[in-house]
């Protein structure tokens, strides 16, 4: 098959994958995703809430390594770079992040668990291939330059992408610390409003940091994949940090109305 048949099915892809977020979006403001404190039994068999994270999060990182071992261009420095930043995030969600949770007893629902895989995997192939793929049958090029020009690392784009990612990656490293110390043991099941550093203004600061980390990635490779992952990440988390926000303001709505926090993004939602 020509290169211009591959290039026709991954575009359909993106609009597919784009679509499919769109119906996302809109479900999860009316049906609340089954994990964390939304967890029931109702989504089916669960398992250790560690070792599901570690499943679910786990298989992108290494199919983005396979897909780079498996392109032609996996030594041109930029792409490298673009892994190896896509890759920081992937690392500690699979690899750190699980193991430093608290609560021997939380479980994580095998279907949640295979939706995000399935989601990963797919992901994988999005953003894989197009950064070691597709953007070279293209002949891409942004103000003159394409991922083979090392110029590339100094472009506007890059510098401000990774600067908006780098200061997600904080935001949500932060977050995660704050949200795992809530609790004073492994035996605590109480819900406990988060406070200081971003939850000052928000109360879903781990999404907000978790999305500006893609947003960075958008912009720093400046491609429709990029953009694609963003209009996932928005659309999963958003419906989310609403829900956790009403669950809240049930459980601490004064405290809420005080401080006047918003749901994800600072001042505005």
């Amino acid at each position: 098959m020509s290169p211009e048949f591959y290039t026709t099915a991954f575009n359909i892809y993106l609009w597919v994958m784009i679509g499919i977020a769109v119906v996302v979006f809109i479900s999860l403001y009316f049906v609340k995703a089954g994990y964390g404190m939304f967890t029931t039994s109702k989504w089916g068999k669960s398992i250790n809430n560690k070792l599901a994270w570690f499943l679910m999060e786990f298989p992108i990182f290494l199919a983005m390594i396979v897909i780079w071992l498996a392109s032609p261009h996996r030594f041109d420095l930029v792409p490298m770079i673009f892994l190896l930043i896509f890759e920081i995030h992937y690392f500690q969600r699979s690899l750190i992040f699980p193991w430093l949770m608290k609560g021997k007893k939380s479980q994580m629902p095998l279907a949640v668990m295979f939706m995000g895989i399935a989601f990963n995997i797919l992901n994988a192939m999005m953003q894989g291939y197009w950064i070691f793929f597709e953007s070279y049958k293209q002949n891409y090029h942004v103000l003159g330059l394409s991922y083979t020009d090392v110029a590339w690392l100094w472009s506007p784009q890059f510098i401000i992408g990774v600067v908006i990612f780098f200061f997600g990656f904080y935001v949500n490293l932060r977050s995660d610390y704050i949200i795992r110390h809530l609790r004073k043991s492994d035996e605590d099941t109480k819900h406990y409003l988060p406070e200081g550093f971003m939850f000052e203004y928000v109360t879903s600061a781990n999404y907000f940091g978790e999305l500006m980390e893609w947003l960075g990635f958008a912009i720093l490779t400046w491609s429709i994949s990029g953009l694609v992952f963003f209009i996932w990440t928005f659309a999963n988390l958003v419906p989310r940090a609403n829900a956790i926000y009403q669950r809240y303001k049930e459980e601490f709505g004064e405290i809420m109305e005080k401080k006047r926090l918003k749901r994800v993004f600072p001042f505005i939602y």
